[in-house]
């Protein structure tokens, strides 16, 4: 994925010479992303969120760089079996490659997952995390916006700021960790293909997972 960061570059200068070209309004792009369940169908929605040591981040801090979106429950089952090291190992791969990952939280306050304060702050020492930032969405606004179902739920998001890849993170949709071992992993599959200059064979993957847990619904 070395190449990654060179096309980023690149597709860095060719925005800021197309600014007017592709500087859209919000509200249209978002429309223009949230209509299909599965994400894939554009530019990837606006948005800002407070981070764990409370800083503001947008979206549109990282134009130009390839952006990942990870929804993460710390309690969840299925999150503790990625997190035995196979996503923090993937966390720090792409980040050699100049790669932006976001973790998002979109619990509730009062649901499981949701972390404000020191243990918002101590999440990446915690779980020896290998993400950029982490980002708190209690009002589940951002985790609605992009339509995220279960943690873990991803998206790719490209330098151009269009969705490339949407859901699973892998075709084995278990909470065993030993499940690992063979498995597809669609993110790094998908950079792979992104690399290589080809279409992302598998665009979009049914997400699967505990629910993510959004103070309207019930919790699963």
């Amino acid at each position: 994925m070395r190449r990654l960061f060179a096309a980023a570059s690149l597709s860095a200068l060719m925005l800021a010479a197309c600014q007017q070209q592709t500087a859209e309004p919000a509200a249209k792009q978002t429309t223009e992303a949230a209509q299909p369940s599965n994400g894939v169908s554009g530019m990837a929605p606006a948005f800002t969120l407070v981070d764990s040591e409370g800083a503001q981040r947008s979206l549109a801090d990282f134009r130009g760089k390839m952006v990942i979106l990870e929804w993460s429950n710390e309690g969840c089952p299925y999150v503790k079996k990625h997190y035995t090291g196979a996503m923090q190992a993937l966390q720090r791969e792409t980040a050699a490659d100049g790669i932006v990952w976001l973790t998002i939280i979109s619990s509730a306050p009062g649901t499981q997952g949701y972390v404000e304060g020191e243990s918002a702050r101590n999440w990446k020492t915690r779980f020896n995390a290998g993400y950029t930032h982490l980002l708190l969405d209690p009002t589940g606004q951002v985790g609605r916006l992009y339509d995220a179902k279960t943690t873990p739920d991803m998206r790719i998001i490209g330098p151009d700021g269009r969705i490339l890849y949407a859901g699973a993170i892998d075709d084995r949709p278990t909470n065993k960790p030993e499940d690992l071992e063979g498995a597809n992993n669609f993110v790094r599959a998908a950079l792979a293909d992104i690399e290589a200059g080809r279409p992302v064979a598998t665009p979009y993957a049914t997400p699967y997972g505990c629910a993510v847990k959004y103070a309207d619904e019930q919790t699963a």
